[in-house]
């Protein structure tokens, strides 16, 4: 059997076995097991006997002394005749790089047992097309930030059910500067011992933290990854894991629908900028939409979108372009919204002079309360005058909260700024929502100056108002009980709604119809 141009039969973990066995290893208590790629690359999860805790242990096929001898000259060969010609293009590169191998295989006058192919396969293709002793690791789900501290110490990673945990894989010095140009280059950045700091999005969308050699790290070159998903969170699935309960969405919607400025807020990994990127879907379908980012992270199912992102100086003569030039440039692009990333400095002026001009405008920031945030906005580097501050309207305050042993990213409360107090010059806020932390609910205010500007201006009354959350939050659980929470369908189905509200509605019974 031939698939492409490759002279032998590919890997099938169907039919063929596994090219590994269940790994038990000595000292560990098996906790879990499952395979990142079947049959080729296993992860166990063992409690180790002499620390008492949770290992993660990555298996992969075991090649024998010639195998190994073997990989290594196909390796350095490979190098030499992996030149695409113009008859390639279009091929698979899995299918090319096994055709360049048997190719040089039968140089060598080599035929080799079915089980060794496919060891040489996995290999060759996790270290040319892969990335390399990291790539199964890029490819669990289950794993949201891989951590390398420096040459010699094993690998540490964020396991979405055991947490902080340990693995078994280490890098001596050469390679782990290899694989750190090799993430850099790959994500189109230089790295050098000139310029050993890069920050940069990777192909997959994953965001890269990277130092080279010793000359800001002491342990030697270190990279965080922090794993994105392909696709985005979609309101649907926030309030399926429980950020947001489907009355808390409703009121982002009506909100975004009329154009209020929101800014997330919170600590390190609580779900600011997966919040953002959701309810941002919510957005009107023909409204023009402009993103600013270091690092691209946002990600829209609008056609009507600029994606902008920062640049660091690469070369002689090249002029860095950074968040504060994006901006400006976005408000001479006539954007109804403006979406930034994070703000952290100069740009916050402009921000918020953009919200004073019209401009609807979503961000996120670190801080860890409402007051907090104020204060941060205030003062250096921000500075942002408080007369100026006022013209935001919504704060969500994400956080990481503990829920049982399971950690989980939940809303703390939305708030609203209701203006300056003209006695005290003190900002005013009205809590909307609020997170119960013991029986795991929000709770309504009941009060909404949001939804009070928005009848006043739409001439609605209580009633209309009540309706039009009441068919958003009817919508949301539509969608919910019939399981559509990919970020592309629950974006036309909120457009549908922008457009039609009435044909929607009335396919709530099968809500896809609303598309037909």
């Amino acid at each position: 059997m031939r698939r492409g141009n490759v002279p032998f039969e590919r890997y099938d973990p169907r039919r063929h076995a596994p090219l590994i066995g269940k790994e038990f290893p000595e000292g560990y208590d098996v906790v879990d097991a499952y395979w990142v790629s079947t049959g080729r690359s296993l992860v166990v999860i063992g409690l180790n006997k002499k620390t008492n805790q949770n290992d993660y242990l990555l298996f992969e096929p075991k090649l024998t002394d010639f195998e190994y001898e073997l990989l290594e000259r196909l390796h350095e060969d490979l190098r030499q005749v992996l030149i695409q010609n113009d008859s390639e293009v279009g091929i698979d590169p899995e299918d090319l790089l096994l055709e360049k191998m048997a190719g040089l295989l039968r140089e060598y006058g080599i035929n080799l047992e079915e089980m060794s192919l496919f060891r040489l396969e996995y290999y060759l293709i996790r270290n040319f097309i892969g990335w390399g002793r990291i790539d199964a690791l890029m490819k669990d789900p289950s794993l949201e930030d891989i951590s390398c501290d420096g040459n010699r110490v094993p690998l540490f990673l964020y396991h979405r059910k055991y947490r902080n945990i340990k693995t078994n894989i280490t890098f001596e010095e050469e390679v782990l500067n290899s694989l750190a140009i090799t993430l850099a280059q790959r994500s189109g950045k230089h790295i050098s011992a000139g310029s050993p700091m890069v920050d940069a999005t990777m192909p997959d969308g994953s965001r890269l933290q990277l130092t080279l050699g010793t000359e800001v790290t002491s342990r030697g070159s270190s990279f965080t990854i922090r794993k994105f998903r392909e696709d985005p969170f979609s309101p649907v699935e926030l309030n399926r894991v429980g950020t947001f309960n489907i009355e808390m969405l409703a009121y982002f919607w009506i909100a975004i629908e009329n154009n209020k400025s929101l800014l997330f807020i919170g600590g390190t990994a609580s779900g600011k900028t997966t919040s953002l990127n959701a309810v941002s879907l919510f957005i009107p379908p023909m409204a023009k939409v402009v993103s600013i980012e270091d690092t691209r992270e946002i990600t829209l199912a609008h056609e009507n979108w600029i994606a902008s992102v920062t640049r660091e100086t690469v070369a002689e003569g090249a002029t860095t372009i950074s968040m504060f030039d994006l901006l400006k440039a976005a408000m001479r692009q006539r954007p109804e919204y403006i979406l930034v990333g994070e703000v952290r400095g100069a740009e916050a002026q402009t921000l918020f002079q953009a919200m004073n001009t019209g401009h609807t405008t979503f961000s996120t920031m670190h801080a860890g309360s409402v007051d907090a945030a104020i204060h941060r906005l205030e003062n250096a580097p921000l500075n942002v005058p408080r007369n100026m501050v006022q013209a935001l309207n919504i704060v969500s305050v994400q956080a990481q909260v503990y829920r049982g042993g399971e950690r989980v990213r939940r809303c703390q409360e939305i708030v609203e700024i209701a203006g300056i107090d003209p006695a005290s010059g003190n900002i005013r806020i009205n809590t909307v929502f609020e997170y119960d932390p013991v029986h795991d609910i929000f709770i309504y205010s009941g009060r909404s100056q949001v939804y009070a500007d928005i009848s006043e201006r739409r001439g609605w009354s209580k009633d209309d108002l009540l309706r039009e959350v009441e068919a958003r939050k009817q919508i949301l659980k539509a969608m919910g009980d019939q399981k559509i929470t990919d970020y592309i369908s629950t974006s036309r189905i909120f457009q549908a709604y922008a457009i039609s509200p009435k044909k929607v509605l009335g396919s709530l019974g099968d809500i896809r119809k609303s598309l037909e």
